[in-house]
């Protein structure tokens, strides 16, 4: 069975887009090696994507490499917008609430990860008890506005243990 997976690189002070949603920072970061970040692409099986998130910036735009993972990802997209687009989009399912947005996103996803990309679905999915697991790749910037990694104001403590075996930030979601 699927699990959750909110993944995202993040400033060493908390962000994962500028402001506005800029990740054009994140374009001197790509790229490093990682075991981590190079293994994680295969294990995906779908992606959980916000509106803002499908909509926005590409640190990659116009390259071989736009799109997610750097464009290795090539497989199902379940958006969850309340605003879907006249026109289909190939290869992406559209979706007005998170419960559909996550049966339809783990039924895709088979045996493999669903990879949350943005950081209001994270925190739907937090509040909905539905995530199992947060890896976050620190990028040694500071951006001092934009994104939080997760930013839920009198929203309740949200413990993770560390993954054995992990030595990237991989937790496991305490329920």
């Amino acid at each position: 069975m699927a699990k959750l997976l909110y993944s995202a690189t993040m400033s060493l002070d908390g962000f994962i887009a500028g402001p506005g949603g800029d990740m054009s920072w994140l374009t001197e970061y790509l790229g490093t090696p990682n075991p981590t970040a190079e293994r994680l692409p295969a294990q995906i099986g779908a992606l959980l994507v916000g509106n803002r998130t499908f909509g926005g910036d590409d640190p990659n735009k116009g390259t071989e490499k736009e799109g997610a993972f750097g464009g290795q990802y090539q497989g199902p997209v379940i958006v969850l917008t309340h605003r879907p687009p006249a026109e289909p989009v190939e290869g992406v399912t559209f979706a007005s609430d998170l419960q559909t947005a996550v049966a339809e996103a783990k039924a895709a996803a088979g045996d493999r990860y669903v990879n949350i990309l943005g950081a209001d679905v994270a925190r739907q999915c937090v509040e909905a008890g539905v995530l199992d697991e947060v890896l976050v790749f620190i990028a040694p910037v500071f951006l001092g506005d934009g994104v939080r990694l997760f930013d839920n104001p009198g929203g309740g403590r949200v413990r993770l243990e560390p993954l054995a075996g992990e030595s990237a930030h991989w937790y496991r979601v305490v329920k």
